[in-house]
């Protein structure tokens, strides 16, 4: 039976789909990508963020509500990466309960062998295909990733059904 609402969309919709589910099966597995030590790619987009937003000293919190993590996950992951010696945790001096995290001289090695890395194998050609594409046609592909991505979160945008209770 064919979808008919998918239109002539449904191999474009299938590779999203095949995407979604290939990095779900990945994003905590740690490999070594080319470097002496393992880590995940939940690990690695921290890793990113990170040094992305070096200059804005942000507190765990601020980092895990950017990334979409909870609290809870955010924090175990940073430990496993302080234990690796990829992050380092500071405090301000007028703030000790916020914990700033940065990226080791370690990690930036790290960091610097992966993307070479992830470059080559896959990025690179990527990135020559995307060349081919004008500009504006990557902005409106940006856009549909972006809503592929809010639909993994559908049920959150349904408002929850409120129930009366009577009050005796």
């Amino acid at each position: 039976m064919e979808l008919e609402w998918m239109r002539k969309y449904r191999n474009f919709v299938e590779k999203i789909i095949k995407f979604g589910n290939s990095y779900a099966q990945s994003y905590k597995t740690e490999y070594n990508y080319n470097t002496p030590i393992k880590f995940s790619a939940s690990q690695l987009q921290v890793v990113e963020y990170i040094l992305e937003n070096e200059e804005n000293h942000q507190n765990m919190s601020e980092i895990a509500s950017r990334l979409g993590i909870s609290p809870s996950a955010f924090s175990k992951n940073i430990n496993k990466m302080v234990k690796k010696g990829l992050l380092e945790k500071f405090h301000t001096s007028d703030n000790r309960k916020d914990v700033i995290i940065k990226v080791s001289d370690f990690g930036k090695e790290i960091y610097k062998i992966y993307s070479e890395y992830a470059y080559e194998t896959s990025l690179k050609k990527m990135f020559e295909i995307l060349d081919e594409i004008p500009d504006e046609y990557i902005s409106k592909f940006t856009e549909v990733l972006e809503l592929s991505a809010e639909m993994t979160h559908l049920d959150k945008n349904q408002p929850e059904e409120v129930k009366l209770i009577k009050i005796e």
